[in-house]
């Protein structure tokens, strides 16, 4: 399978998107610098750059949605969505169910989010549970570069608006990616390790921080599932569930802060549904409830690392497991 970068990925996955549907069409800040080989195949027509203006970039999408085409806009910082959301959560959001099905609006939105640049607050907040909050919206957020490809596939194909979160910290990392067409269905999360005595639910960069956890949970006895959602909403209760009912304990991990985060959504699910399978007290390691520092060093700070999610895991286990050294 060929290695290539998250956001080399994107611009392969637009590409077999635009050859493929003559309506797909590509604009927002810098797409067409970002992307020039987006604009050299397809032209200025399909791929442009527009002014900083992301409520008019916005709203200009949801209005060629209306009429049949199928945007895809980039909006770079997660943060710069909040100058959208009259667009997005007023508009796209709505108009299909206020419509009784007779308008479509395959709308998607990318944006850069979380930690990893030390890019500052304005440019480093993660926004994704206010768009899984709203109603018409579909939202996700991938891991590894495989997935980035098959979920932009999916979302791009997609007869609803879908947000894209892009953590910044896995853009430059290189992946593996299949060979030929590769999709990956939205709403459907993967099992990326499996396990029996705690399960680990998380989503973008932390489910690496999960996975080095499970590693060195093996190596005391502990045997962890990992779970990653991929897309946030349609959640995928189904495979929770499934994996809590098996372990009986579970941590959930996102960077983003607390407050009625995927986390505090997770935990009230499992405690609705699966609270008779529980055999500890559920956890949430997220990050503070604060804007983001500008310094690195800070900024990692405030990001779930395997060390606490480590020790979150053993400490639901308690004396039910001997630890070594």
């Amino acid at each position: 399978m060929p290695t290539i970068t998250p956001h080399d990925v994107v611009s392969q996955a637009l590409a077999e998107e635009m050859r493929r549907d003559p309506r797909v069409l590509a604009f927002g800040e810098g797409v067409a610098t970002k992307r020039p080989e987006l604009l050299a195949e397809f032209g200025a027509a399909r791929v442009r750059n527009t002014p900083l203006a992301e409520g008019i970039i916005a709203g200009t999408a949801a209005g060629a949605a209306a009429m049949g085409l199928r945007p895809v806009i980039d909006l770079l910082f997660a943060p710069f969505l909040t100058l959208s959301m009259d667009a997005l959560m007023n508009s796209a959001g709505k108009l299909r169910y206020l419509s009784g099905g007779q308008f479509e609006f395959p709308l998607v939105v990318l944006a850069m989010s979380g930690a990893g640049w030390g890019v500052g607050s304005q440019h480093n907040h993660n926004l994704e549970a206010m768009f899984v909050h709203t109603p018409g919206l579909k939202v996700v957020m991938p891991s590894d570069v495989a997935d980035f490809k098959g979920l932009l596939k999916s979302a791009v194909r997609d007869n609803n608006p879908v947000m894209f979160f892009m953590d910044l910290a896995l853009m430059h990392t290189p992946g593996e990616v299949p060979d030929g067409e590769h999709l990956v269905p939205i709403g459907q999360a993967a099992v990326r390790r499996s396990g029996r005595d705690v399960t680990l639910v998380s989503y973008a960069k932390t489910v690496g921080a999960c996975l080095t956890a499970a590693e060195r949970l093996a190596a005391k006895g502990v045997d962890a599932e990992v779970i990653d959602l991929r897309t946030l909403k349609p959640l995928d209760e189904a495979a929770i569930l499934r994996s809590v009912r098996k372990t009986g304990r579970l941590v959930v991990v996102h960077e983003a802060a607390a407050p009625c985060g995927l986390g505090a959504e997770i935990s009230a699910i499992v405690a609705e549904k699966a609270f008779d399978a529980l055999k500890a007290p559920l956890r949430r390691l997220t990050g503070p409830d604060a804007p983001a520092a500008a310094s690195w060093v800070l900024e990692q700070a405030g990001v779930p690392q395997a060390d606490a999610i480590e020790r979150a895991a053993l400490a639901l286990l308690g004396a039910e497991v001997v630890l070594t050294a």
